[in-house]
């Protein structure tokens, strides 16, 4: 399977059957300049009702769109929503965030929306087995790079994703993909926005993957 970003917390997932899954897919304003997304896709999940995730005017292909609990097999891809919040107090600040997984081509992600807590036993025992995290780490809306860690600790993804951080097309976010790699093991940096995972490649040991910002 393919992963590809966007920017901000917008991937595009592509199986080995050319399915396509886009999630978060964003809206560009002058504090958001990523390039628009406009990309034909079969799903689209959203993990929540802002503009910087659920912008779906550009997006081809009539999508089916997913947004909450669920649980769905659609084209042999298993889809779960997870209730969440977007702060941590219960949603009473930003509402709701819903965690999605995605198994495709045998191989688990999770992205974990706008999550603005750290994760109970009882949110990672329903999460389950992650081979591939996409996690913000950017703070000030969502948890910022010591909660992510501890998150990523607690869920041993093989594959770690860092998104929703401060770039150059994003300034209003407090920590940038530097300061949540900074005195970490297992670092790649792809000098691409786009990746290929087989599930008999997976790493031996846990890798934080760094994708290279979108212009």
């Amino acid at each position: 399977m393919k992963i590809k970003w966007f920017g901000h917390s917008c991937f595009l997932l592509t199986s080995s059957a050319r399915f396509k899954l886009l999630m978060d897919p964003f809206k560009p304003e002058s504090y958001l300049s990523y390039t628009p997304v406009r990309v034909a896709a079969d799903i689209v999940t959203v993990s929540h009702e802002h503009f910087d995730h659920n912008y779906l005017d550009d997006i081809a292909g009539k999508p089916e769109v997913l947004r909450g609990s669920i649980d769905k097999q659609i084209n042999g891809i298993h889809i779960k929503g997870l209730s969440a919040f977007h702060d941590d107090v219960l949603g009473k600040e930003r509402g709701q965030n819903t965690i999605f997984c995605v198994t495709m081509d045998d191989i688990n992600i999770c992205h974990l929306g706008d999550l603005g807590h750290v994760l109970s036993a009882a949110e990672i025992s329903r999460i389950g087995k992650v081979d591939v995290l996409l996690i913000p780490v950017g703070g000030v809306f969502t948890i910022g790079v010591d909660e992510a860690g501890k998150i990523v600790n607690e869920l041993k993804p093989n594959i770690t994703i860092p998104m929703h951080y401060k770039t150059e097309m994003c300034q209003f976010l407090q920590w940038s993909s530097v300061d949540f790699i900074r005195g970490k093991k297992g670092v790649r940096e792809t000098g691409s926005s786009e990746i290929e995972i087989n599930l008999a490649d997976m790493p031996a040991e846990p890798e934080i993957v760094v994708l290279k910002c979108p212009g």
